[in-house]
Order: structure tokens, then C-alpha cells, then sequence
């Protein structure tokens, strides 16, 4: 459910007299809280712009695995409008760059607005303090404090030696820019009435041989029409749609049920024996809501990893930022359009019939529900992997050599580090870890896989560039 208006107005007042608390022209003190009190292990970059973005993108990365109710696709959405805001904050200072209300209708900004005399960091920082507080709406209270208190703690380490017009300006730009963000997307109210009802009790899936089923504990469809939601690049109908490749058996010698077995044998061996298998469904399942980041979150942490890694410029991590949002908006919004057209059942319902009573998913140690509540093909996990991957390559290459620390220092499941020496190897792994889980089979993955790096390539066909 939604975070109480109360809430939200009490945290929006607060910031407004953090940030108006002074009227003459001194600069304005503010609680020394330091930014690493709030953010454990923050990325380290040059510039000081890029560390505002990196800095409120470890924070999210907080609130996203404590928050409740969005994951996958709300989460996804988040993420694209949140740096659409950061990116529309910054767009008239960078050279050879355009806003993208040329191209995206119904978001309006008006840069007559803008100050001359002001803050960009400042003005970041008051971005991102309104659209987090705005789209994070499922996170924790002891979580979603953290907003105010990054806010406060950036604003004091800005402030230093400027007049309080240019702290006011600075604040009032970002602020002005994130709220014409956030009437943006209330314009997509298929996307606003879902995430208030995401769980419709007015849909009824259709039945067939195969299709994805209930158990004997049911659970109603998650996010079911969420191929209606706003797209920014590419919509559902503008991506290939490929049906599934097998066609549904029960018979030992078809290909769909050794797909199944390859399910039950690699996910059973992983339990038993603990093995290489296991971690890689365990590093990469983020599918526990308050235990770990959500699957688009995930993108984002690897993201601020690299932004650190190539120490980015500003105008290179906006771009990357904002694309990648895109990228994983529309990926998710093709691949539930397709999750509900094809209605392909989840592996322990197939396996618990018909090889295994007894089966379990490695999930199922993590959260009751053993499965995502919603059809299996094409795999989500596996359409975030690649639709940020082909991301990552336009930006950095394909070869690298890269250690995904999300997750270090966790001891509940296996989170060590993991190398990879290309993003593809990366996305591959990810969306493959899926079978081990035991909640996908192989034509999942590979379409999903798929579906990603198309939605991937149309995402970096658009250019900002004036």
C-alpha cells in the first residue's frame, strides 16, 4: 500500500523549512551529519556533481530493498522517472544536450523558471530528495527517513560560503523540476491506478493446458495489465513477440519436460550439495522484499559501481542514468505485456505433479511464497539483465573487468563477490540463475534475454544529443 499522504506532506514540509530556513544573505547551517552516516559504503568519484548522483543512487538502492508492494515494475518505473528529474534538473547546463520534453508528450518544463544564480549540486540534491520521496511510496518508515536525512546532510557539505539565495534558487530549480516530473507520470494513470490496486480482483486468468495456475493457496496476478503503462522509447506492440518455442507436455521424452527436469535436477543438486550453482542463484535472485534489492534495483547498483569503477563524467552518468531507466521501464512493460499473453506455468507447480510431490524452489527458504506471482516466460530477471546490459555496452565496451560487490558482507544468503571479464557473460549468468532457483525453466531465460537487448537497442538508438 501506499505511504500515508500525512506522511509524505509531513517529510515535504520539513524539507521546505531545511531548506528556507534562512532569509538574509549568510549561508545557512545545518545539522553536520556526515554523508557516510547514512550510506554504507558510499562510491568515492571526482567530481562533486557526479557524487550527488552516486550518493542519492546508494540511498535508493536502500530504500528499494526496503521497500514493499513495487517490485518488479513499479520499481522499474521508479528508476526512469526519478532520473528523468535528475537529468531535466542539469540538461541546460551541459553542452550539446537537449530536454526530453521535445519528445516526450505532456512533460513540461518551463526554463524561464530557472535562476541564473545558482547551485547545480544544490539543486540535484533537492531533485532527488522530492522524487524519491514522491516514488518510493512502498519503503519503510525507519527507511524512508533517510531521505530527509541525506538531504539535510548534502546541503550542508554544499552550503558552505554561499548567500542563501543561491542555496533558495538551487533548492526551488530542483525542487520546481522534480514536481513537474511527478505530474508527468500522474498523466499515465493506467500506471497510477495499478500501483494504488496491483492485485486486481477483476482480472481472471484464462485457463488452458500449460497456462500458468494457482495453488492450492492461491495468490491473485501481480501488476496483470501492465502492458497499458507509459513507455518512453519503445512500446509493447513496437518490440518482437515471440511465442513460447515449447510447446507444453507432460510426456518424459518431450522437450518441455526435460526442461522441467534440468529445473529440478540443478536446483535439488544446488540444495544438497551447496555448490557454484547456489550462489549464483542466491547473488543474483533479489526477489526477497526487506532482505535484497529488487531486479531493476540491482542494474542501478552495478551502475553506481561502474560510474565509480570509470570515475564518469557528469554528463556521461546523467545520460547513462536516465538511459538505463528507460531501458529497464520498457523491458518491463514488454515483458509482462508478453507474461500474460502466453500464460506459461511456473516450474515447482509442473514439478510438484508431475516428477516431484515434494519439491521445493531455493526460494522457498527466503519467503513462503515460492514463486513470483506471475506467468513464467519470458523471465523478467532475465529481460532487466539484458536490457541493462546492452546498456552497459554502448557506454563502457563489452570486455571489463568487473566485481559485483552488491551484495558483500551479506551473511543470510550468498552475496560474495562475483568477476566478470564482459557484460554479456554477466547478463547471461543472471538471467540464467534463474533455473537453479528453481522458478524458471530455459525457454524463460532465453527469451527474456532476448526481449531485453531489443528493448536495449532501441533505448540506445535515442540520442540527446542537440
Amino acid at each position: 500500500m501506499r505511504r500515508h499522504v500525512i506522511y509524505r506532506l509531513l517529510v515535504i514540509i520539513i524539507t521546505t523549512l531545511i531548506i528556507h530556513s534562512c532569509t538574509n544573505d549568510e549561508p545557512i547551517a545545518l545539522p553536520q551529519n556526515s554523508t557516510s552516516d547514512i550510506i554504507d559504503n558510499p562510491i568515492v568519484v571526482s567530481d562533486s556533481r557526479v557524487q550527488v548522483l552516486s550518493d542519492w543512487t546508494a540511498l535508493w538502492l536502500e530504500l528499494d530493498r526496503h521497500a514493499y508492494g513495487m517490485r518488479p515494475t513499479s520499481t522499474a518505473r521508479a528508476l526512469a522517472y526519478i532520473h528523468l528529474a535528475g537529468y531535466e534538473t542539469a540538461v541546460n547546463d551541459l553542452t550539446g544536450y537537449r530536454s526530453n520534453v521535445e519528445s516526450l508528450d505532456e512533460l513540461e518544463i518551463d526554463n524561464s523558471n530557472k535562476p541564473a544564480n545558482l547551485n547545480l549540486e544544490i539543486a540535484l540534491n533537492s531533485c532527488y530528495a522530492t522524487v524519491m520521496t514522491h516514488f518510493m511510496y512502498g519503503t519503510e518508515t525507519s527507511t524512508f527517513i533517510k531521505i530527509e536525512q541525506l538531504l539535510e546532510a548534502k546541503q550542508a557539505e554544499l552550503s558552505a560560503n554561499l548567500s542563501s539565495e543561491i542555496i533558495n534558487n538551487s533548492a526551488d530549480w530542483g525542487t520546481y523540476v522534480a514536481q513537474q516530473v511527478i505530474a508527468y507520470s500522474q498523466t499515465d494513470i493506467e500506471a497510477e491506478n495499478q500501483i494504488l490496486n496491483p492485485q486486481p480482483y477483476e482480472y481472471e486468468p484464462p485457463v488452458g493446458e500449460g497456462y500458468w495456475t494457482y495453488s492450492a493457496d492461491p495468490e491473485r496476478a501481480w501488476f496483470p495489465f501492465w502492458e497499458s503503462v507509459r513507455t518512453f522509447i519503445i512500446a509493447p506492440e513496437e518490440t518482437t513477440t515471440v511465442p513460447p518455442t515449447i510447446a507444453y507436455s507432460t510426456a518424459p521424452e518431450s522437450a518441455f519436460y526435460q526442461e522441467m527436469m534440468d529445473v529440478y535436477t540443478s536446483s535439488t543438486t544446488a540444495a544438497l550439495e551447496g555448490n557454484d550453482d547456489l550462489w549464483i542463484a542466491e547473488f543474483w535472485s533479489d526477489d526477497v522484499e526487506g532482505m535484497m534489492m529488487s531486479p531493476p534495483g540491482r542494474q542501478y547498483s552495478i551502475a553506481n559501481q561502474l560510474i565509480g569503477q570509470y570515475d564518469l563524467n557528469f554528463e556521461q552518468s546523467l545520460e547513462f542514468l536516465l538511459k538505463l531507466g528507460f531501458s529497464l521501464n520498457d523491458a518491463a512493460v514488454s515483458t509482462w505485456a508478453d507474461k500474460y499473453e502466453y500464460m506459461v506455468m511456473r516450474p515447482s507447480v509442473y514439478i510438484q505433479e508431475h516428477i516431484d510431490p515434494d519439491f521445493q524452489t531455493n526460494l522457498y527458504r527466503f519467503i513462503f511464497w515460492p514463486n513470483p506471482s506471475f506467468p513464467g516466460y519470458p523471465s523478467g530477471h532475465s529481460a532487466f539483465s539484458s536490457a541493462a546490459a546492452g546498456i552497459f555496452v554502448q557506454q563502457f565496451g563489452n570486455t571489463i573487468n568487473f566485481t559485483d560487490r552488491s551484495h558483500e558482507g551479506r551473511t543470510e544468503f550468498r552475496g560474495l563477490p562475483r568477476n566478470y571479464t564482459s557484460f554479456t557473460e554477466m547478463a547471461e549468468e543472471n538471467g540464467y540463475s534463474r533455473i537453479p532457483l528453481g522458478v524458471h525453466i530455459e525457454m524463460d531465460c532465453t527469451e527474456g534475454l532476448r526481449l531485453g537487448y531489443e528493448v536495449a537497442q532501441a533505448v540506445n538508438a535515442y540520442s540527446l544529443l542537440e
